[in-house]
């Protein structure tokens, strides 16, 4: 028996706001045979990305095939609240969604989406599923689409300029708290870099006393839930205590003169 082709694809979906989607994810969200979405293993709900998703491909939208909804979604549950390396949860999440996929494949399914939010080679769940994947079948081929990230909408939503002329720009997740924060800000090659932080939450208390100590504070924007209907714009020192871990906060460079930074 001749196996037909097997396409995976992680399609970057945005970080909430629907009308963020990109024409190319859209295309290839209508035209896949499958669109697996990333759920909490802990519940059954309407996660971000499946969110989008049913906003542009079930009914009440145009979903580009004859108006009818064909379009099949299917959640697989991630041990997305696990912190700190890999866990045997983490992994058995990652094992279960692979077999999930190869078993559509086996029923023929030729194309399959994952549907993340973000952009799925920028701290996706993606990465780690589409490793299992060729670790149990080699012959599945896997490619991405790119999505707009959650430092691109909070840029735009608050006016705040990323980076300019020669200025480094420095992403990391702060799920470890504000030390990462503190060694990039004291590096020499970096002190005039944009500093952007995910999911750090929880630690806004030290990252906020962190940012002021190297005089960032009062420039630094903070964003929640972004693209939703609970969003939350800040400025750095508006905001005090804990926040919502789908949280983004940008800490530009600072800039004096127009064209300053130009090398």
């Amino acid at each position: 028996m001749v196996r037909l082709m097997s396409l995976l694809i992680g399609v970057g979906v945005g970080p909430g706001d629907p009308e963020l989607l990109t024409l190319q994810a859209l295309r290839v969200l209508r035209e896949a045979d499958l669109v697996v979405v990333p759920v909490r293993d802990d519940r059954d709900e309407i996660g971000y990305a499946e969110a989008i998703v049913r906003a542009h491909l079930l009914p009440g939208g145009d979903n580009g095939k004859d108006g009818m909804e064909t379009i099949r979604i299917v959640r697989a549950p991630f041990a997305l609240t696990d912190r700190g390396g890999v866990s045997e949860r983490r992994t058995r999440a990652w094992e279960a969604a692979a077999a999930l996929i190869l078993q559509a494949f086996d029923d023929g399914a030729t194309t399959i989406a994952f549907a993340t939010i973000g952009d799925p080679n920028i701290y996706s769940t993606f990465g780690y599923l589409a490793g299992a994947v060729r670790e149990s079948r080699s012959g599945v081929e896997i490619r991405t689409v790119p999505g707009i990230t959650a430092m691109q909408a909070l840029a735009a939503a608050s006016s705040t300029v990323l980076c300019e002329g020669n200025e480094p720009l420095v992403l990391f997740p702060a799920l470890g708290g504000a030390n990462a924060m503190d060694e990039v800000l004291g590096h020499g090659a970096l002190t005039g870099a944009t500093i952007v932080a995910y999911k750090g939450g929880r630690y806004w208390p030290d990252m906020r006393e962190t940012l002021a100590a190297h005089g960032r504070l009062d420039a630094a924007v903070v964003g929640s839930h972004l693209g939703r209907h609970d969003e939350v714009l800040h400025r750095g020192q508006e905001v005090e205590g804990e926040i919502p871990y789908l949280s983004t906060v940008i800490a530009p460079s600072s800039r004096t003169t127009r064209g300053g930074k130009l090398g």
